[in-house]
């Protein structure tokens, strides 16, 4: 047991430190990539505005404190479907952003899960120099983000997880791919469980780098008709690696009624660092209705605010058992508010088996 506590502390402590050195700079948002890696695709926990990462669990987790998918009893399968930053409010205008996920237990203490995520932005029109207004037909741009991720439970109170990350950003003729590694730890204590802490080190990898046909020029030499290809050199950019730091309560209320208090930290290497709070009412496992807070520097200011995202964010959870063995089928709802824009709505169905 002291093994584990010595393990828990260190993963913490580094953590810590690393906080340190990729805290919150505004100065340098803009400068990463890889933005598909800090969206989070699912509707049960950003209802809460991501305020839950000690608390979350099962492959929801990927996007927050990865050692939260070994509390998976046997097999979770998620979908999500979120309309992402619609402009007009017309369906011919959407980011739509969908997701899949899959964990199982092996063994008795490890879980493995898979998530896949892929932001689809619609035909765009191909313009040139010489035809500004197109004509030449349209292309598809499209970001992905492919998770692999293993936890554990170490203990009666200690988990830990990671997760390798795949991301693929892509338009006609250019593209780039990366990878990036997630670690997350969290300890849970009180009766029944009541207390949980979480900390977790997100989006750690190589810098990435545009490539492809796209980044090439073929002219002519005016002295002599020779034709001439020329390529254009690319900067490399890093990827937009964050802390998240978290603790949750649960209250008892009645026999069957549960309310829970989470708070987190979110240290950001290239944006603001935010402060996310969150509240869960839960009546069994049947019905779950969610609020968070998601508070940055500026955030209610129109001129200093560099986010669309303005704080609020709401979600609910119907989960209805489909027999004696466990087995649950649930469907989840999450809003968050964002000014421009006509506000962020997610829609999942899970499956317990």
């Amino acid at each position: 047991m002291n093994r584990y506590l010595k393990f828990a502390f260190a993963v913490v402590g580094s953590a810590i430190l690393c906080s340190n050195g990729i805290a919150g700079n505004k100065d340098r948002a803009g400068q990463a990539g890889g933005s598909a890696l800090l969206i989070n695709p699912w509707a049960r926990s950003t209802g809460w505005g991501g305020a839950n990462t000690a608390s979350v669990s099962g492959i929801e987790a990927m996007s927050l404190n990865v050692a939260g998918i070994a509390f998976t009893k046997k097999t979770e399968i998620v979908f999500a479907h979120t309309n992402w930053l619609n402009i007009s409010g017309s369906i011919d205008d959407n980011i739509n952003i969908n997701a899949f996920g899959l964990s199982q237990r092996v063994g008795e203490t490890g879980v493995i899960g898979l998530s896949v995520l892929s932001m689809n932005f619609g035909d765009v029109m191909v313009t040139t120099v010489d035809l500004p207004e197109g004509g030449l037909g349209n292309f598809s741009p499209s970001y992905s983000v492919i998770g692999l991720s293993y936890a554990k439970e170490f203990s009666n109170s200690i988990y830990g997880g990671l997760t390798l990350k795949m991301v693929s950003e892509k338009i006609a003729n250019a593209g780039a791919t990366g990878v990036a590694i997630d670690a997350g730890v969290r300890y849970v204590t009180g009766e029944n469980d009541k207390i949980k802490f979480g900390i977790a080190l997100r989006n750690v990898g190589p810098p990435m780098k545009f490539k492809g046909d796209g980044l090439s020029i073929r002219g002519v030499i005016p002295t002599t008709g020779a034709s001439l290809t020329v390529e254009q050199r690319t900067s490399p950019y890093e990827l937009p690696s964050m802390i998240n730091i978290g603790a949750s309560y649960d209250f008892k209320l009645l026999e069957d009624h549960r309310l829970t208090l989470a708070g987190n930290f979110a240290s950001n290497s290239f944006t603001r660092d935010q402060i996310l709070l969150g509240l869960e009412y839960g009546f069994k496992n049947y019905f779950m209705l969610r609020g968070g807070y998601a508070y940055e520097e500026g955030i209610t200011s129109v001129s200093d605010r560099v986010t669309a995202f303005t704080g609020p964010s709401a979600g609910a959870t119907f989960e209805l058992p489909l027999n004696d063995k466990g087995t649950t089928f649930g469907f989840d709802y999450s809003y968050r508010a964002t000014n421009p824009f006509n506000g962020v709505h997610s829609l999942g169905v899970r499956i317990n088996l």
